[in-house]
């Protein structure tokens, strides 16, 4: 039996999987990439939290409740004022 044109124009299977695939350098790199996330992630759960114990100005102990957002920015005098009219050309400060 002699085979077709068309079979013999077409790669081998193996041929065209390793033509689809990335260059081996990318796959290294990206091998690096996940193997430096999964350790940077294992020393950040061996660390624990940055600041256990962090919490506002004049706050609460573990436990209580927050006290009411008023809005206040507190020591921010005159913020609400109206503003100063401008002065007339060529008049004395």
């Amino acid at each position: 039996m002699s085979s077709s044109s068309a079979d013999r124009s077409r790669p081998p299977l193996r041929q065209a999987v390793t033509r689809l695939l990335p260059a081996p350098s990318v796959i290294g790199f990206l091998a690096l990439l996940v193997v430096l996330g999964m350790l940077s992630y294992a020393a950040g759960a061996a660390a624990g939290p940055v600041a256990p114990g962090l919490r506002p100005d004049g706050g609460t102990g573990p436990g209580q409740s927050t006290p009411a957002d008023d809005g206040d920015m507190g020591g921010m005098h005159g913020m609400g004022a109206a503003a100063p009219r401008p002065l007339p050309a060529g008049a004395a400060r």
